[in-house]
């Protein structure tokens, strides 16, 4: 029977995720232990923000400070252990020096959370709140400035209430068309 893989913490200086990810895989290569360390994961999801009417997407980190690690339980001995924390910005192993594998509902959560953010797309970092205040910046309303009524996140359409000679016109909008007051 063959042993199954588990998922394992691994602290790192928050920050530096990626730059250390790289050189865990390198050290992976270099001492040939792909056989028995899989994958190595900083878990990540696409968020993205409006900045002057354009979509700006980037990777924010789901679990700062942390990346996650999967391999054979019985094949991270001591000497795997103490090579990858002695890594630089590495701080130590969920457990220190006896890797504590997490469990593989957890795992699962965190995984599935990063697989969504990649089928999903991405999400906006600063969602639009009903009852918010908005300047639509594209469109024959530009300029007008209203209150959100509505907002469709799956759309990405806003339902914004703008004032047009002193009465309230329900006008809608995609995201990408207003900004939000500061």
């Amino acid at each position: 029977m063959s042993e199954e893989k588990r998922w394992y913490s691994l602290r790192v200086i928050s920050g530096k995720e990626r730059k250390i990810k790289e050189r865990i895989e390198l050290e992976i290569q270099r001492s040939g232990w792909d056989d028995f360390i899989s994958q190595v994961i900083v878990p990540t999801e696409k968020v993205y923000k409006i900045r002057n009417g354009k979509k700006v997407i980037s990777e924010r980190n789901i679990l700062p400070g942390y990346i996650l690690i999967e391999a054979l339980p019985g094949k991270l001995t001591a000497e795997v252990v103490q090579v990858i924390a002695n890594v630089p910005n590495v701080i130590h192993f969920l457990g220190k020096n006896t890797p504590i594998p997490m469990k593989a509902s957890e795992a699962n959560r965190m995984l599935g959370k990063v697989d969504e953010s990649q089928d999903a797309g991405e999400s906006l970092i600063e969602p639009f709140i009903v009852g918010e205040t908005v300047k639509i910046i594209d469109g024959p309303f530009s300029e007008f400035v209203g209150d959100i009524q509505e907002v469709n996140e799956e759309k990405k359409k806003l339902k914004v209430i703008v004032k047009i000679f002193g009465r309230g016109t329900e006008v809608e909008l995609n995201f990408m068309q207003v900004e939000k007051q500061s």
